[in-house]
């Protein structure tokens, strides 16, 4: 769907950055389903082992296992985390952070920053959204339920904390704490850079930061970087969101590339891949039971928007001529630039309800567009894998996802059983961190609860 918008736009056959940059496949089932989550994925790709869907770092046990990013710091490389989603959100967690559910990312909060952490610190470089798990319950928008102040314990730890745009732009020692929007981070579309950096932006500026820090180190550094909002905006089936991100993921990704080349005096791997699919994507539609080979990426042109910015903006208007704001304000941003009267109706019915408008508008644009989603959650499907720079073409082919750790720890040489037996002899910190508590349930094989973990 991105190239052929490149491809509209600029009237020519131009890729993509990573078209050049593919290498292989990755597998992607956990250890209870086909259909990974992404606490499961990211545990394969931080620990290497199958795990079951909802669990951060830790077996099918709910024991923790150590990950590369534990194993490359104890060792003395410098590491980091940037991501566009909450910094506690599920991938970035699972590197640095062991709990049976994803869902419990106070606590994850504080194992992020070393504070729960049997290791201590182990990440020089967080950068991302969900400031609102950081801050005590009675501050505004917090996401807590208690009275913890994370902020104040990192900078405790040594962490410069920073929440602007302002301070990002300057130089900042280490290690530093970067959240920038309360929740998620915004889809690269409706983001204001004047509050906050792009996925780009964030990435060089964390490679950056790390070649500084290591420049006369032996070792050197390891670095997550995540174009999170992608997987987001799959299960929203916003087809303008998902684009944009896309895009921006491409522009990190060929920014990277550019970082790795100018820099042969560090030589550096970048390996990059998906968790899942998110969203059943397809081009072409099936009409009254025909196929209907059309797709229309032009109709991107005139939407400037994502569905969530624009259902927020829905629910929040305060006009009496509903009809008429949702036609100028909502569809046409979206570029439908002329709703049916069905249409017109239907999101008024749906306006206090953010997702379900959400979803509703981004199908409405979807169909005109000729774009199809299979379902609102992930699929099965294998995910795209892509290299650059020193040995990347060593790990060209098709792999299990938990292979995408082996190979991490094969280029930094690291021992990952060594963390995992350290922090399994903590027993009270597993039991108290880790494991479900008394009346709690973890999701294992077969699923005691189905939940749905967007």
């Amino acid at each position: 769907m991105a190239r052929d918008w490149i491809h509209w736009k600029d009237n020519s056959t131009k890729g993509l950055p990573i078209d050049e940059m593919m290498i292989g496949q990755i597998r992607t089932r956990s250890s209870d389903s086909y259909v990974t989550d992404s606490a499961s994925s990211a545990t394969a790709y931080s620990c290497g082992i199958k795990t079951f869907n909802g669990g951060i770092a830790v077996d099918d046990d709910q024991e923790p296992c150590g990950t590369v990013l534990e194993a490359a710091k104890l060792k003395g490389f410098m590491t980091g985390l940037i991501v566009t989603s909450r910094i506690t959100h599920a991938t970035p967690a699972s590197y640095v952070a062991h709990i049976y559910d994803r869902d419990k990312e106070a606590n994850i909060a504080l194992q992020e920053i070393g504070y729960t952490h049997p290791l201590g610190r182990t990440v020089d470089i967080l950068m991302g959204g969900g400031r609102c798990y950081f801050t005590p319950q009675k501050t505004a928008s917090s996401c807590r339920k208690d009275d913890i102040d994370a902020l104040a314990i990192a900078r405790t730890l040594g962490y410069t904390v920073f929440e602007d745009r302002a301070t990002f732009d300057k130089d900042v020692n280490l290690p530093y704490l970067g959240l920038f929007t309360q929740d998620h981070m915004s889809y690269e579309i409706d983001r204001d850079p004047k509050k906050e950096p792009s996925l780009t932006e964030m990435a060089i500026k964390g490679l950056n930061d790390l070649y500084k820090a290591t420049k006369k180190s032996k070792e050197g550094f390891f670095v997550l970087v995540e174009a999170s909002r992608i997987d987001h905006a799959g299960h929203a089936n916003d087809p303008t969101g998902h684009l944009h991100d896309i895009l921006e993921y491409n522009h990190a990704m060929d920014a990277m590339r550019e970082w790795i080349d100018e820099h042969d005096d560090s030589p550096t791997v970048l390996i990059s891949t998906a968790d899942h699919e998110c969203g059943g994507l397809t081009l072409g539609y099936v009409i009254d039971g025909a196929p209907e080979y059309w797709f229309a990426p032009g109709y991107f042109e005139n939407s400037k928007s994502s569905t969530e910015k624009l259902s927020r903006d829905w629910k929040a208007a305060t006009t009496t001529d509903l009809a008429r704001y949702a036609r100028d304000n909502i569809f046409k941003p979206y570029g439908i630039m002329s709703p049916t009267n069905d249409e017109i109706s239907r999101a008024i019915a749906l306006r206090n309800t953010t997702s379900g408008f959400g979803v509703f508008l981004g199908q409405a644009f979807s169909e005109r567009l000729g774009v199809h989603w299979a379902t609102l959650g992930h699929s099965a499907v294998d995910v795209t894998l892509y290299g650059h720079g020193v040995n990347h073409k060593d790990f060209a082919g098709q792999h299990e996802n938990t292979e995408v750790a082996e190979f991490v720890a094969k280029q930094l040489d690291l021992d990952l059983d060594p963390i995992t037996e350290r922090l399994r002899k903590n027993a009270s910190w597993v039991r108290d961190n880790v494991k479900p508590q008394p009346g709690q349930t973890a999701r294992l094989k077969g699923r005691d609860v189905a939940r749905n973990h967007h």
